[in-house]
């Protein structure tokens, strides 16, 4: 089976990405399934299910995304063998910017749209700069030159990337796009030994245990504090 790692940030496009990417792979007879990682509520997994897609939903609650899709990826890839998938793909959460929820030889989709902001691809950690190929969504709102000048700010980001654009939409571009994510994917048993193309964020702290009082005799563990200079 290969596995397909999709992230990016809220509303950029990714399940309607991912729906019409599927449609392409499903006229040559592909058997695809995907798991949604989401952290309070999605209702993407009905979506899936309407258009016959095998599909698991995963919400981290309390616990960071990318910590819970690391805990949970293999048992994913176990169930998705059970059901004699030829593609699994993975949808992230998506809503932190330094999320990094891609490993080593799977590769990896960063979904980003157009009208998040000219500076949006500065902000964006690894989970931009790590992707194989950066799709960009909502191109048809805005004009020639601003796509162009956003996916050049991609590409400073990511200059090894891949940059396509999509809509996700009329599903103009998914074709291609399903051509390039299932050549050169290895088929896997298992991802056990693999590893994280970027570490996750790094965060034990008296807050994430559930410590709501504010101020420093109340902080433990990983606390980093703002660089106030002289006034």
């Amino acid at each position: 089976m290969k596995l397909i790692t999709v992230s990016g940030p809220p509303s950029s496009g990714k399940t309607s990405l991912i729906l019409k990417t599927i449609e392409s792979l499903k006229l040559r007879n592909f058997k695809i399934g995907v798991v949604k990682f989401d952290c309070l509520y999605t209702d993407d997994d009905i979506l899936y299910e309407k258009a016959g897609i095998p599909v698991l939903k995963g919400l981290s609650s309390s616990v960071c995304p990318d910590h819970f899709f690391v805990s949970n990826i293999e048992e994913v890839v176990q169930w998705g063998i059970s059901k004699n998938l030829d593609i699994l793909i993975s949808e992230s959460a998506g809503l932190c910017n330094r999320c990094s929820p891609y490993i080593q030889d799977i590769k990896a989709i960063c979904v980003i749209d157009n009208l998040s902001g000219i500076n949006t691809p500065k902000k964006i950690g690894p989970m931009l700069k790590t992707a194989d190929i950066v799709v960009i969504t909502k191109g048809d709102i805005v004009s020639q030159a601003e796509r162009e000048v956003f996916a050049s700010r991609v590409q400073m980001v990511n200059p090894r990337a891949l940059i396509m654009h999509i809509n996700g939409l009329t599903g103009q571009g998914t074709y291609e796009f399903s051509n390039l994510i299932t050549k050169d994917n290895q088929d896997i048993t298992t991802v056990v030994e693999k590893k994280l193309r970027f570490s996750v964020p790094s965060a034990v702290c008296s807050y994430c245990l559930g410590e709501t009082r504010i101020g420093s005799s109340y902080q433990l563990g990983n606390i980093r504090k703002i660089e106030i200079g002289d006034k």
